[in-house]
């Protein structure tokens, strides 16, 4: 995979032999971790971004994500809550939650948990290697390897709940008793920020809840190797998520950063915090009141970088249920943004563009 001799367009990601270079890789199912394990001083040519895909942030100077603290429930503050997760889903379309239930044990755990399965043998991670997206449990670099300009460095391994129901038995032994106590608290959590995202659109508390749109989960877990050349690639390309919301814990490492008011600012790990992202479908059937965050992860020289993103989205008996804009938003002032559509087209053209630095949802405007 060596870059001299050859001209290339790194600019366009496009060159004569990057779909058999890439195509190489995949077929090691070591991911990047392998590429790490080998001690490349270069990373591979399909793996380099575009300078603008690069550009610098300023680091979050006089900017700071909100933070909600979910303690204050306990106090009769739930007002409070309610008008700070608003705010922040309109304006930054993310914010930090603190005090919200999960133990500490459960979320150092999970993070030590996909460390051990990403660092176990290559000879064992590799059989579950796969890239087809119905299998229930799989590991895999990049999702969108194959589609996109430019690959991001990182691995996977990505967990199906449908229904908030998990398969124990389905998981990789290394990290089964993590990710099955993670996703019972996803679970709870789920309930509780439902409720006050609900009443943060000004709607019942159970409103999202009997819209049934946020009732199953994928899980997926990321390491973000030690990149030799951070300066030529990220870890996550910028976009936003398909999702209703996300929920993202991360570690220490830092990296995560989203895009507000044409910036790129820090989200700093904050102890024991999640992040939740507001996603494309919640932005489609709020008709924009609320905000789907743009964010991106870089590529350092320390790590790894560990994460876990849950996805919720609809029930699997509403897969094909059609979700437009909320009517209590419409009005003659307030005409319809988007076109109705189902959670599996959304994402199909989701994953069709691959994660190419432009949103999926002008594709669903009227």
């Amino acid at each position: 995979m060596e870059v001299a001799g050859e001209s290339c367009d790194v600019e366009n990601g496009a060159y004569s032999n990057r779909a058999i270079e890439v195509k190489e890789f995949d077929e090691t199912k070591a991911g990047v971790k392998g590429l790490v394990d080998s001690g490349v001083k270069e990373i591979p040519r399909f793996f380099i971004h575009p300078p603008e895909n690069l550009a610098a942030g300023n680091g979050g100077a006089g900017y700071e994500v909100p933070v909600i603290d979910l303690k204050g429930l306990e106090r009769g503050e739930r007002a409070e809550i309610v008008r700070g997760i608003r705010e922040a889903s309109e304006t930054w379309g993310c914010f930090q939650m603190v005090n919200h239930g999960i133990p500490m044990t459960i979320i150092e755990e999970m993070l030590e948990g996909v460390r051990r399965f990403h660092e176990q043998p290559q000879e064992v991670k590799m059989e579950w290697y796969s890239r087809d997206t119905k299998q229930p449990v799989r590991y895999y670099c990049n999702g969108d390897l194959h589609v996109s300009n430019a690959a991001n460095w990182r691995d996977s391994i990505s967990c199906e709940v449908p229904d908030g129901t998990l398969d124990p038995e389905a998981l990789p032994l290394l990290c089964r008793k993590e990710i099955k106590a993670y996703i019972k608290g996803m679970n709870e959590l789920k309930e509780k920020v439902g409720e006050l995202v609900s009443e943060a659109l000004g709607l019942k508390s159970d409103h999202l809840k009997k819209m049934g749109c946020m009732e199953t989960q994928t899980l997926v877990c990321h390491y973000y190797p030690v990149c030799p050349q951070p300066d030529l690639t990220l870890g996550a390309t910028k976009h936003s998520d398909p999702s209703f919301l996300t929920i993202l814990l991360q570690d220490n490492i830092g990296g995560l950063q989203v895009l507000h008011q044409d910036r790129w600012l820090d989200i700093p790990p904050l102890h024991g915090a999640l992040v939740a992202n507001i996603g494309d479908l919640m932005q489609l059937i709020t008709n924009d009141r609320f905000k789907s965050v743009e964010h991106r992860v870089l590529a350092r020289q320390v790590g790894p970088r560990i994460s876990a993103a849950c996805f919720f989205y609809p029930s699997t008996m509403s897969e094909y249920k059609l979700y437009g804009p909320i009517m209590e938003f419409l009005s003659d002032d307030n005409r319809p943004i988007y076109r109705e559509t189902n959670v599996n087209e959304y994402l199909e053209y989701y994953r069709s563009k691959g994660l190419d630095g432009t949103s999926a949802l002008p594709h669903f405007k009227l």
